[in-house]
């Protein structure tokens, strides 16, 4: 018996030991530096300078050409304008003016462009300085430091991020003054009647689509407006949850307490990330017309993001479940007559109660689904506990309910993961981890959770890296099938001897080059909305965050991370995303700056020479086929580089695998069979399909 004590003791040590390696290396897995690099990973689908310059050499390929032709003969498109005038035509008389005011508009546009993007690029690279500061200061004891000195820091990012928003909003506008003076002057063609049958149609149907496109933009500001405000309320509710789910939880529940904490902040985490994500992908706008049965976006994200807090109660419930038993003693409190899952019922009941006023879409549904099955779950276990018994069918059932509930709530987060964009492997709050390190107890507790979620997340980290990598490679192959339709019609109209050159040539070229221009601006749009964001968690924080955590008193809990130190930590997460935003945004504006330096200025300065050259000279055909060899070149060259990045995020991807594989899958011990059957099916389930086709 001695013997068996003995060796169960070193069990017990040697498990200890492992499961506190193991929460260890996730910590270092999560630090700053490699969340901000699984951000560029998750993101680089959905925020990259390749959209932003890769039809940059073809536009202004499309505008030389059009220069070309502006010095044949001229005719006027006024034939029957519109009742108020022209808004931006300037000289409906002369479809020769008309033209060159284009190519005028257009060469304005890439040069500010460039500017503004270098002064982003100077701006950005402040931001991780001021976020530095305000991690020191959170970490101060003293209240009064955080009260008085974290607002500056914070400001601080507020102001950048306002200065780049004004700098991307100017820069979309002047894209948008090119679109509106092609659209105006295709209109004006329509108009005077310079079109007839078949292409008379085409030529509506891309007029209409550019509409379509403009509302398309509209409603995603609309979206980020109503995102700020989900945000700022969500916030809110966070703190008073965790106000009265600490007031409620009896002494001695500090374990449970703690579990309930990892799932709050989690849920922030993914909130943050959504809300971002809501003004880079095109996901949205795709669902919306492929679905209109689907829900609003940013309502999605809300209910997506409570994925953690659900999966967390989840897991808590299957803490009492060992093998195919239930363990009622470790269930029931005696001194406090209670079943502790009682307090999960509860997490339950909240959440199905924060999305009850949220439109009806499957989200919601499966949410509310989840939840009542834990309900339920609690409901049965309660009933039973405080004998410590049941019928071994019952208890058999509950713990097949139990397990159904776990997969399902991993579906769900993967999913959740998916939509949010937010990483597999989340880091722990700066004070939560540091109240864990104090208590021996607690952080035996935290090591004993990480060990237990640490085979998910690994398998979800995978998927979800392979999803970007697929995602990545899509976007890479529509660039190079757009590029591919530009150049055939640039090659088209370059084989025909000048006097060949018709209108309908011309005005295939003009639709070309709106296309072109349209794919730029909806990346400046992106860009306007990042920093908008980035301004509006900066606010938040400040009207929200830290006047809830001045305001909150030092009242005594059954928990040592108390009101204050939550507060701290959602202060940290807030920051910590405002700049992990910024920093994408730096290597965006960045990476930009280099190659349109490399690859664009000097097309854009040749343009601009050509735009004013006498085009009955020589030396004006030289310098068109000299911006036109050059653009060629420059769109080859950007296309290296768009290839050559799409091979380093390939690398990117498999090292941070690689990293997990090694650093992490290794230590772990030998799973179940059926365990990590149940893990790789509810992954896969997670992240199947294109999520637009398949919500329901």
């Amino acid at each position: 018996m001695k013997h068996m004590n003995v060796f169960k003791f070193f069990t017990n040590r040697k498990k200890e030991t492992m499961n506190s390696q193991i929460a260890e290396i996730t910590q270092s897995l999560t630090k700053a530096e490699e969340m901000r690099n699984q951000t560029k990973l998750v993101m680089q689908p959905y925020a990259n300078w390749e959209e932003y310059l890769t039809p940059a050499p073809l536009s202004i390929a499309i505008m030389g050409e059009l220069v070309f032709i502006s010095s044949k003969t001229d005719f006027s498109i006024n034939k029957n304008p519109p009742k108020g005038g022209y808004k931006f035509i300037r000289y409906p008389d002369s479809f020769r003016a008309c033209l060159m005011q284009v190519c005028n508009s257009g060469w304005s546009a890439f040069n500010e462009a460039h500017k503004n993007m270098d002064q982003i690029r100077l701006h950005t690279m402040a931001v991780p300085d001021y976020m530095k500061t305000a991690v020191k200061i959170l970490f101060q004891g003293n209240d009064d430091v955080v009260e008085a000195h974290l607002p500056d820091q914070l400001e601080n990012i507020r102001v950048i991020a306002d200065d780049c928003l004004v700098l991307a909003d100017t820069t979309e506008k002047r894209f948008t003054d090119v679109i509106n003076i092609i659209q105006e002057l295709l209109e004006a063609c329509v108009n005077a009647e310079h079109f007839y049958g078949e292409e008379l149609e085409a030529i509506k149907k891309k007029l209409e689509e550019t509409k379509l496109r403009e509302q398309s933009a509209k409603a995603a500001n609309e979206r980020t407006e109503k995102a700020v405000k989900i945000l700022e309320k969500e916030l809110q509710e966070a703190q008073e949850s965790y106000s009265k789910a600490m007031d409620s939880l009896p002494s001695g529940w500090e374990m449970i307490g703690m579990d309930f904490v990892a799932g709050v902040t989690e849920s922030i985490t993914n909130l943050l990330n959504g809300m971002t994500s809501v003004g880079s992908s095109s996901r949205t706008e795709n669902k919306a017309t492929k679905n209109d049965s689907a829900g609003d976006p940013v309502d999605e994200i809300s209910i997506y993001s409570k994925s953690a807090e659900i999966l967390k109660c989840a897991e808590s419930i299957q803490k009492y479940v060992h093998e195919n038993e239930i363990n009622w003693k470790d269930l029931y409190d005696q001194k406090n007559k209670a079943t502790k899952t009682d307090f999960f019922k509860g997490q339950f009941q909240r959440i199905i109660s924060s999305i009850e006023k949220i439109p009806d879409c499957c989200p919601k549904q499966e949410a509310q689904r989840l939840c009542e099955d834990g309900v339920n779950i609690c409901k049965e276990l309660a009933k039973y506990a405080p004998d410590g018994k049941c019928k071994e069918a019952i208890m058999e059932e509950l713990i097949q309910k139990i397990r159904k509930l776990i997969e399902s709530a991993r579906i769900f987060d993967c999913t959740s993961k998916d939509v949010t964009k937010s990483p597999s492997l989340t880091p722990k709050p700066p004070m939560m981890h540091q109240e864990e390190s104090k208590s021996e107890d607690m952080k035996k507790s935290a090591s004993q959770r990480a060990t237990e979620n640490a085979r998910f997340r690994i398998e979800q980290s995978r998927a979800q890296l392979d999803r970007s990598r697929e995602m990545y490679e899509k976007s890479v192959e529509n660039m190079e099938k757009n590029q591919k339709e530009l150049t055939d019609i640039l090659i088209t109209m370059r084989n025909c001897e000048l006097k060949e050159i018709d209108f309908n040539t011309t005005i295939q070229m003009l639709v070309k080059g709106m296309d072109a221009m349209g794919r730029v601006k909806e990346q400046w749009e992106k860009m306007v909305r990042f920093f908008q964001m980035v301004s509006n968690i900066v606010k938040t924080s400040l009207s929200r965050t830290l006047k809830d955590f001045v305001s909150t008193s030092e009242k005594t809990q059954s928990l040592s991370y108390n009101s204050k130190l939550f507060s701290k930590d959602l202060l940290y997460s807030q920051a910590f995303q405002a700049t992990n935003i910024a920093n994408l945004v730096h290597m965006i504006s960045a990476t930009y700056t280099e190659v349109s330096d490399k690859y664009l200025m000097d097309r854009v300065s040749s343009l601009g020479k050509l735009m004013v050259m006498d085009k009955t000279k020589p030396e004006f055909e030289q310098e068109h086929l000299q911006l036109r060899n050059s653009c060629d070149e420059a769109q080859k060259g950007i296309l290296r580089l768009v290839l050559k990045n799409k091979d380093e995020f390939k690398k990117k991807s498999n090292s941070r695998l690689e990293k997990i594989d090694k650093e992490l899958l290794a230590i772990l011990p030998a799973a179940a069979p059926e365990e990590m059957k149940s893990i790789q099916a509810a992954v896969k389930g997670g992240f199947k399909v294109e999520l637009e086709d398949d919500y329901c």
